[in-house]
């Protein structure tokens, strides 16, 4: 098989990592494969934060867990019992303890077509060397917050995609693939 195509096939979310420093150089590979992203008109609207440092992933952490405690209590129940599997194994629900995580954020009229090939480039490339990767919505719901925002340094206009948090696999495997349906397609 084509190895673009089976790294495709074998990326998975990963949520559970162990304590292990991702090298710097293969943060800034997983950067660059993002920024290698298309964008409309070649604009290039996005900028990446990267929180490896440990005290701010804490913080991070103590800010974002209690929102996604209140947050998650407001959703459906399906939701809720869906979560508690993931929950009662981490202390960290929203960012899994990982060793890094990035937020990518877009500027522009495009950032909201741009910016998720970004993401889906940069979680390709943390596969193809070995690193877990998980797209984590609820980490945004730190947002908002001025130690966060400061952090970011967030400007009008700017919008976060992801956080994505990335880290070496527990046990150093990465998840089965769960099945998937068939494509719907209609040829013309």
């Amino acid at each position: 098989m084509n190895p673009v195509i089976e790294n495709i096939f074998e990326r998975r979310s990963v949520r559970f990592f162990v304590s292990k420093v991702i090298p710097q150089d293969d943060l800034k590979e997983i950067i660059d494969a993002g920024n290698a992203a298309p964008s409309g008109m070649n604009t290039q609207g996005w900028r990446f934060v990267v929180v490896t440092d440990e005290e701010n992933r804490k913080r991070l952490k103590d800010i974002t867990v209690p929102k996604y405690r209140s947050w998650l209590k407001k959703t459906p129940p399906d939701l809720q019992v869906m979560r508690a599997g993931i929950d009662k194994l981490v202390d960290d629900p929203v960012y899994y303890s990982a060793p890094a995580v990035i937020f990518v954020i877009g500027s522009g009229m495009v950032k909201d077509m741009d910016c998720p090939m970004v993401c889906q480039n940069m979680m390709l490339a943390a596969r193809s060397l070995g690193i877990g990767s998980c797209w984590v919505h609820m980490g945004q719901l730190a947002l908002g917050e001025a130690e966060v925002n400061a952090l970011l340094e967030l400007k009008d206009g700017e919008k976060v995609f992801g956080p994505i948090v990335f880290g070496y696999p527990s046990g150093n495997e990465f998840p089965l693939s769960p099945p998937k349906k068939p494509a719907s397609v209609k040829w013309a």
